[in-house]
């Protein structure tokens, strides 16, 4: 298994730009407190790729925040796409898992982002929750101690 490292968070933002660029889409991220998390960084890289790119792929605008202060890191994902019904929200966190609109496909239509996403959360001792966004779409948060 991956090391515990430092993982600057803006950084990684910026490569979520870079990529929000390639697929025309609008992100705004903001971080409040450190950017700095001690995680496994390749596997919260990997997490944040799939939230986001699960943005991307539904909605137009997409919003990032981080917020980090003393022992936790929250970081919620804001899109204004179609969202997903709370009765089905549970749901679309297991493995192979299609909804109708195949909000939950990664690249290769078999559904892991969010599955994936959530089994690495829980490794870091954190979670991922699901909730309408503000902005109309879904809301995807995820907290783990820091």
């Amino acid at each position: 298994a991956e090391d515990t490292g430092q993982l600057n968070i803006g950084t990684l933002f910026e490569s979520l730009t870079h990529e929000a660029r390639l697929r025309k889409r609008n992100l705004t991220t903001e971080i409040s407190g450190p950017p700095e998390l001690l995680v496994r960084p390749a596997a919260f890289s990997r997490l944040m790729a799939n939230l986001v790119g699960n943005a991307f792929r539904y909605a137009r605008n997409v919003r990032v925040s981080a917020i980090h202060t003393r022992g936790s890191f929250t970081v919620v994902v804001d899109d204004d796409g179609p969202g997903i019904p709370p009765e089905k929200r549970e749901h679309v966190f297991k493995p192979f898992v299609r909804l109708d609109n195949a909000r939950n496909q990664d690249a290769s239509g078999t559904g892991l982002g969010l599955s994936i996403a959530r089994d690495i959360a829980r490794s870091h001792g954190g979670d991922i929750m699901l909730d309408d966004s503000p902005m109309g779409g879904l809301r995807a948060t995820v907290k783990l101690p820091a």
